[in-house]
């Protein structure tokens, strides 16, 4: 048995998605599109936001700094994959795997603790909406951004360092990038503390950060269901939605993709693969759509945009 050590010299495999390899250069296709709707979809919100003094509340700000998330983890995740696709370019150093690890997860460690902040913003505006220019100040905003930053940092910094303890026994990773437990699994020997660390991380970020959500979420209805106009409850209603179905589809496909890892041993390994990739994805594509829905004023301002644009 071959083992590998160093990994400043060691290079890594990509194989794909498993016993879908034939179908790579078709595959390319909906994720260039999903990749080009990201890119517009979260470029034209973080430009209304950074041009338009009318979207510096914190509310924008928050979504903003959610939409910068979702861009990088995509342009950690998007070329490599693209380029395994379209040119069978499946090498990839050590130290450049660990640096996708690290910004893939770190991002998604961003995004979650993003969403618990606009969770927050979401109940001070329902139940406090006097109060809320007061609570929710710019430099909140920022610290709560600061928050979101150092939680995925200090989180997800120990899984490449305690990468690189480990010998390899093996080199091709059945997968289109570096998540942790892939690359885990082609380690030899003592690999536990990878996996406890990494179970933790999981538990803590979706465990915590669910049950911070669910309870602000539980005292927004409470709050609405006090409310005796019918006008207020549907404005109070409508301030949260896009929030909410945000929510779902951000954890909707994190769950299922742990589930079949911890649960689904009948599960097909392409299947494992491709959950893994829509998880990251598909809620950096459909988020800016749904704000765009959800929100009158996002929508008015695009259409007006749209308009002068075709003048």
């Amino acid at each position: 048995m071959l083992i590998f050590n160093h990994s400043s010299f060691l290079t890594f495999t990509l194989m794909g998605i498993p016993g879908l390899e034939s179908q790579h250069l078709w595959l390319s296709l909906p994720f260039s599109f999903m990749s080009l709707a990201i890119l517009i979809g979260n470029g034209a919100i973080l430009f209304l936001v950074a041009t338009e003094p009318t979207f510096h509340s914190p509310m924008y700000l928050l979504l903003a700094l959610l939409m910068v998330a979702d861009l990088i983890s995509t342009l950690a995740l998007l070329p490599k994959l693209l380029c395994l696709f379209l040119f069978n370019n499946r090498d990839i150093a050590a130290n450049a795997c660990f640096t996708q690890m690290f910004f893939i997860h770190g991002t998604s460690v961003v995004r979650s603790a993003l969403l618990v902040a606009m969770a927050f913003d979401c109940f001070v505006a329902v139940c406090e909406p006097l109060r809320y220019n007061t609570i929710l100040s710019h430099s909140l905003v920022g610290r709560l951004g600061l928050l979101a930053l150092a939680k995925g940092v200090i989180l997800i910094l120990p899984m490449p360092l305690l990468l690189q303890r480990l010998t390899f026994c093996h080199m091709i990773i059945p997968h289109t990038y570096c998540d942790h437990m892939a690359v885990v699994k082609m380690a030899c020997g003592h690999t536990r503390p990878n996996c406890i660390y990494g179970l933790f991380v999981i538990l803590l970020v979706m465990g915590l950060d669910l049950l911070l959500i669910g309870f602000s979420c539980g005292l927004i209805l409470q709050s609405v269901v006090r409310l005796n106009s019918r006008d207020a409850t549907c404005k109070a209603l409508n301030t949260c939605s896009a929030h909410f179905f945000v929510t779902l589809v951000t954890y909707v496909p994190a769950l299922f993709s742990s589930l079949t890892h911890c649960i689904g041993h009948n599960v097909p390994p392409h299947a494992h693969v491709l959950l893994a990739n829509l998880y990251l994805l598909l809620p950096s594509a459909l988020n800016p759509i749904i704000y765009g829905i959800k929100m009158k004023e996002i929508r008015h301002k695009v259409a007006k945009c749209l308009c002068r644009g075709s003048a």
